[in-house]
């Protein structure tokens, strides 16, 4: 009666042979082929060949150490250099490449595994630590813009306004004050860097109907700079003012209140 024996399973054919070199105590880089093969031919003769996908992958390297083995026995070739060429030189290779990757691949599990183990307390820093902003660099986000740029393209702006006001109209009907908010503007403003992310300062200013809102828009500018929501910057002398929001692009703007303008 035959006693049953389990093989161990392998991973392919060349972890098969690192498995036959480590256990016979090979020197990797001066194998015996064909104490090797023999081995290695053994073990194929007891394997498992139902799945033909894994067999065939075992039986090409069994002919690759056939073969080597063969040319072992012949006259060593010699290289364009003048040196005996090794047949066993590129399997050599290979068994060394996948020596790397295998280790490897065990110290990335070996550290998944650890990190599995460790586990992270809740954050529960206080409420003043957690709101804590550091104060903002106006310099920084100015970046090469100087208040007086921002103030003669404010000036401009204004000035086409007022070249859009009919000098006869004008002076018929009753006009009512037109009540615009430094929060609401804050808010326009700051959803519109959102969502546009880089523009241009002039054409922030230019899109305002009227004089009021030209000298909101600025304001609410000059504050989100302040608290660091947006960044203004200037390539070249007297090139276009650009705007550019710091914000992330899902960013959803809460609206602003006259409190929290008024605290700025």
């Amino acid at each position: 009666m035959a006693i049953p024996v389990k093989l161990p399973v392998f991973e392919g054919p060349l972890d098969l042979l690192l498995h036959l070199i480590d256990k016979n105590k090979i020197d990797i880089y001066d194998i015996p082929i064909a104490e090797i093969t023999d081995q290695y031919l053994e073990y194929i003769r007891q394997m498992d060949h139902e799945d033909m996908n894994v067999t065939s992958e075992f039986m090409v390297m069994a002919a690759t150490l056939i073969d080597i083995k063969c040319r072992m026995l012949l006259p060593r070739e010699v290289s364009e250099e003048g040196g005996e060429e090794d047949p066993r030189e590129e399997l050599v290779a290979q068994l060394m490449e996948y020596k790397k990757y295998k280790y490897v691949a065990g110290e990335l599990r070996d550290r998944m595994e650890e990190a599995g183990q460790a586990f992270y307390r809740a954050q529960d820093l206080p409420e003043s630590v957690r709101s804590f902003r550091p104060e903002v660099d106006t310099k920084e986000l100015l970046q090469g813009v100087t208040l007086e740029e921002l103030h003669r393209v404010f000036q401009e702006v204004l000035k086409r306004q007022e070249d859009k006001i009919d000098p006869i109209r004008s002076r018929f009907g009753h006009i009512e004050k037109e009540e615009v908010s430094l929060p609401d503007k804050m808010t326009y403003v700051e959803r519109f860097a959102v969502e546009k992310r880089r523009f241009s300062f002039r054409s922030l200013l230019e899109g305002q109907r009227s004089r009021t809102q030209v000298v909101v828009t600025f304001l609410a500018v000059l504050e989100l700079m302040k608290t660091g929501k947006i960044r203004i910057t200037q390539k070249e002398i007297f090139g276009e003012i650009e705007i550019e929001s710091l914000e992330e692009r899902d960013t959803v703007v809460v609206p602003y209140t006259e409190e929290v303008s008024d605290n700025g």
